[in-house]
C-alpha cells in the first residue's frame, strides 16, 4: 500500500469496495511513517523499554485511604501479630464459625476496636474497619456487619431511646450477639409479602411472634446457627379491632426477640433454630433458619421509632400509611447495601494487585537468546489487567461519595438526600458486584495454574463474593429500581 494514501481518497472512483474496507483496516493496523502526524492510534513503545514512572506509594495510599488509614494499619498489624487468629487454608466449616467468632472478640476485646460506636455516628470509619476486616477473612467481615451494621443497625435505626440504653452495650462488647431475621423461605426481596406474625395481646401487654406455615421460616439468617443470643424479626404486626374482620394488619415492623438464654445458650421455648448447613462460601458465618410458635415478647420489644402500640393496642405513628412506613423503615436500612458496595471494591483491589504483581514477575517466552519476558508487558494482559486496575481507582471513589453521601443522610435526614442515596447505593452495589464477580474470574485466570491454588486466595475470594450479587438486593431487582 502507498504510505501516503489517507482515508479520504477512498471516494476515488476506480477504487473498488473491498478495496477501500482493506486500506481502511490498513490505516487502522499500520502505523504511518513519523514525518505525517496522524489522528490514528500510534505503536507504543512496551511498558518494559519505557522510562520507569515513579509513583510515591506513601502519599497516594494516604490519599485514597484517608484519614481512617490509622485505624486500617491497627487491625491488620494486630492480626499478622497472632497467628493463632489467621485462617488457615481448607479450614473446616465448624472450625471456621468458632474461630471467626474469636477473632471478632478478639478485635473487639483486644484490639479495642469498636466498631459499633462508628455505625451511626462515622460510617466512613466504620466501613473503612470492615475493609480491613475484609481483607482478613471475609467471614469475620459478614459476620461483623451481621452483628454491628444489621443486630445493631437496626436497633439504633429503627428503635428509640429506650432500646439504646437497654442493648448498646451489650451489642457493641459483644455479651448480646444478635440476627437480622428478614429474609424467609419464600420471601426475600418482597419484604412487604413477609408472613411472619406479631400478634398484639392487650391482656398481658405482650406480642405473640408466630411463623404461619413452613414458608415464613426465617432463612439464611447469619449468627443464628451457633452464636446469636437475639434476632431482630421483621413480622407483619396484627392488632385487634371491634369491627367484624376482628384483626388489622399494620404492616411489616421489627421486633427483639430473644432466641437462646444468655447464660446457657440453650434455645428458649418455642424457638426452634436449624443449621443451613456447608455454604458454596462464607463458612465462618453461621447462617440458620429460624421458627417461631407462639413466642411471646413484652410490647417494649417493638423497634417503635416508626410506629408505636400502646398498652389498650392503639397504634400511632407520624407516618399516615403502610406504604410510607415501609419507605421509612427500609430507608434506615439502605447501610448494608451501602456497605456492600464498598466492601466489594475491597475484593477487587486484593485480586486486581495479586494479579498485576504476579504478571510483573512471572516471565514467559522472548526474543531468541534473549531473557523471556515479563507476561505484564503483553498486550493481551494488559488488555485484561489495565481495565480493572482503572476500574478499583473509579469504583473507590464512586463508593466514597456514595459514603460521604449516606453520612449526609443520617446526620439531616433530608428527603431528597434519602432518595438519592436509596438509588445510588442499589446502582453501585449492583453495578460493583457483578463487575467484580467477572473480574475475580479474570484476575485467576491471569495468574494461569499457579492462580488455582488455593493459597493464591482467588477461589476462596470467588466463592465468599458470589453472594454479594444476591443479598442486600438481589441485582437484577436492584437495576429495576434504578430505572
Amino acid at each position: 500500500m502507498n504510505p501516503n494514501q489517507t482515508v479520504e481518497d477512498e471516494s476515488h472512483p476506480t477504487i473498488t469496495a473491498a478495496s477501500r474496507r482493506i486500506q481502511r483496516l490498513s490505516l487502522h493496523l499500520t502505523p504511518l511513517p513519523p514525518s505525517q502526524p496522524s489522528p490514528q492510534l500510534n505503536m507504543l513503545t512496551c511498558a518494559k523499554a519505557a522510562n520507569k514512572l515513579e509513583v510515591d506509594k506513601v502519599s497516594l495510599s494516604t490519599y485514597m485511604r484517608g484519614k481512617n488509614r490509622d485505624i486500617q494499619e491497627k487491625i491488620i498489624e494486630f492480626f499478622e501479630s497472632r497467628p493463632d487468629l489467621q485462617t488457615p487454608v481448607g479450614v473446616s466449616m465448624n472450625e471456621h464459625r468458632e474461630l471467626c467468632m474469636r477473632q471478632l472478640v478478639a478485635l473487639v476485646r483486644e484490639a479495642k476496636i469498636k466498631p459499633f460506636r462508628y455505625v451511626v455516628d462515622d460510617p466512613a470509619k466504620y466501613f473503612a474497619i470492615t475493609e480491613a476486616i475484609g481483607s482478613i477473612d471475609v467471614s469475620l467481615g459478614i459476620k461483623l456487619g451481621v452483628q454491628f451494621s444489621l443486630w445493631g443497625g437496626s436497633v439504633l435505626n429503627l428503635g428509640t431511646e429506650k432500646h439504646r440504653d437497654k442493648y448498646f452495650d451489650g451489642i457493641d462488647n459483644l455479651d448480646y450477639p444478635g440476627c437480622f431475621a428478614m429474609t424467609e423461605l419464600h420471601h426475600g426481596s418482597n419484604v412487604q409479602g413477609l408472613q411472619t406474625t406479631a400478634t398484639f395481646d392487650p391482656v398481658t401487654d405482650e406480642f405473640i411472634i408466630d411463623t404461619p406455615n413452613d414458608g415464613a421460616i426465617k432463612w439464611w439468617i447469619g449468627n443464628a446457627a451457633v452464636h446469636g443470643k437475639f434476632a431482630t424479626v421483621f413480622a407483619k404486626l396484627i392488632l385487634p379491632t371491634h369491627d367484624s374482620k376482628k384483626v388489622s394488619d399494620m404492616g411489616v415492623h421489627a421486633f427483639i426477640v430473644p432466641i437462646r438464654d444468655l447464660n446457657t445458650l440453650q434455645t428458649l421455648p418455642g424457638i426452634e433454630i436449624h443449621d443451613c448447613g456447608h455454604k458454596v462460601g462464607l463458612n465462618g458465618v453461621d447462617n440458620g433458619a429460624l421458627r417461631f410458635r407462639s413466642v411471646r415478647i413484652p410490647r417494649d420489644n417493638l423497634l417503635n421509632r416508626f410506629g408505636d402500640v400502646s398498652q389498650d393496642g392503639k397504634y400511632t405513628s407520624s407516618l399516615p400509611t403502610i406504604n410510607k412506613r415501609f419507605a421509612a423503615m427500609l430507608g434506615e436500612l439502605v447501610g448494608g447495601r451501602v456497605g456492600l458496595a464498598y466492601a466489594s471494591v475491597g475484593f477487587l483491589k486484593i485480586s486486581v494487585s495479586i494479579a498485576v504483581r504476579y504478571s510483573l514477575l512471572r516471565q514467559q517466552f522472548g526474543p531468541p537468546e534473549q531473557p523471556e519476558v515479563s507476561i505484564l508487558d503483553y498486550q493481551s494482559q494488559q488488555h485484561k489487567l489495565m481495565p480493572m486496575l482503572a476500574s478499583s481507582y473509579a469504583f473507590h471513589f464512586a463508593t466514597q461519595y456514595l459514603v460521604q453521601k449516606y453520612s449526609e443522610m443520617k446526620k439531616m435526614h433530608d428527603e431528597q438526600l434519602v432518595a438519592d442515596v436509596h438509588a445510588l447505593s442499589a446502582g453501585l452495589k449492583a453495578y460493583v458486584t457483578s463487575y467484580t464477580a467477572k473480574s475475580l474470574s479474570t484476575c485467576r485466570e491471569a495468574c494461569g495454574g499457579h492462580g488455582y491454588a488455593a493459597v493464591n486466595r482467588f477461589g476462596s475470594l470467588r466463592n465468599d463474593h458470589d453472594i454479594f450479587q444476591t443479598f442486600e438486593g438481589d441485582n437484577t431487582v436492584l437495576m429495576q429500581q434504578v430505572s
